[in-house]
């Protein structure tokens, strides 16, 4: 068991890295500016480098309202435990600006860990996959992109119905919102 009550962290820091995908929102501020310095800050992160980013999309709000977001994923390799990345991405939104003053308050920056390899796990600060990524376009259109269109082949028709009536529009590819970091 964990210090936060949870399940132990399956994954110690490994020798090789495993993939991880992102989730990047902003709808306060400069949302675009936000994204792409956090695309640096989770470079910088030790033993992480961004292999790739999606394209940047303006979405609606889900369950929410304020204004439209920008949305991304980014798609890293990581030797961080799940919850090191997890303490990791919330210090990056924390130095950005980020409130919590109510579920799904609009923000200067989010940063969700969707999935990390083919992990499953689910403790009090963490569930892998993020529990709702399979109901939100702003996720899973970026994801298709870096992933194959199998993965929206994957989802129910429920699904894929919840997703259809979600706004969501694709603005630049990635080489247009954000160059990556020069490689270490």
């Amino acid at each position: 068991m964990s210090a936060d009550g949870g399940a132990a962290a399956p994954l110690s820091a490994a020798t090789t890295p495993h993939t991880a995908w992102i989730g990047l929102g902003a709808n306060l501020g400069d949302a675009r500016a936000a994204l792409c310095a956090a695309v640096g800050c989770i470079d910088a992160l030790p033993d992480t480098r961004v292999r790739r980013v999606s394209s940047l999309y303006s979405s609606a709000p889900v369950d929410a309202s304020g204004p439209d977001y920008l949305n991304a994923v980014a798609e890293i390799d990581t030797r961080l435990t799940p919850i090191a990345l997890l303490d990791a991405l919330q210090s990056i939104e924390l130095a950005a600006g980020r409130e919590r003053p109510y579920r799904n308050a609009p923000r200067t920056l989010d940063l969700d860990l969707v999935r990390y390899a083919d992990l499953q796990m689910q403790t009090e600060r963490l569930v892998l996959p993020h529990p709702r990524w399979q109901e939100r376009a702003f996720v899973l259109q970026p994801m298709a992109e870096l992933l194959g269109a199998a993965i929206l082949n994957a989802l129910s028709d429920a699904q894929k119905q919840a997703i259809a009536m979600q706004r969501i529009e694709k603005l630049r590819p990635a080489h247009a919102w954000c160059a990556l970091p020069p490689r270490r």
